[in-house]
């Protein structure tokens, strides 16, 4: 089994986002984000690594929950971040 397929492990199906309106952290601080990621271990929402603070892979390295998606419109995509790959 590769190490990403142990990773998929940690996505709940049915995950729904927490502050589906924006980055939970940015939200309570005011602060503006560029892109939005969703976390599929908890539903966490957080700012990309374009945006000024991070908070995507803040969380990450906070949780240590490993995959991602983008919450953009028209994107479908998944991010390892232990791998550092896209999850098919």
């Amino acid at each position: 089994m590769k190490q990403t397929e142990t990773h998929l492990q940690h996505v709940n199906q049915n995950i729904h986002a927490k502050t589906p309106n924006g980055c939970e952290e940015c939200l309570q601080t005011g602060s503006e984000w560029v892109h939005l990621r969703l976390c599929l271990s908890c539903g966490h929402v957080g700012c990309c690594d374009n945006s000024p603070n991070k908070h995507a892979t803040k969380h990450f390295k906070t949780t240590e929950h490993p995959i991602i998606k983008s919450f953009e419109p028209g994107e479908n995509w998944e991010w390892c971040y232990v791998d550092k790959t896209f999850v098919a």
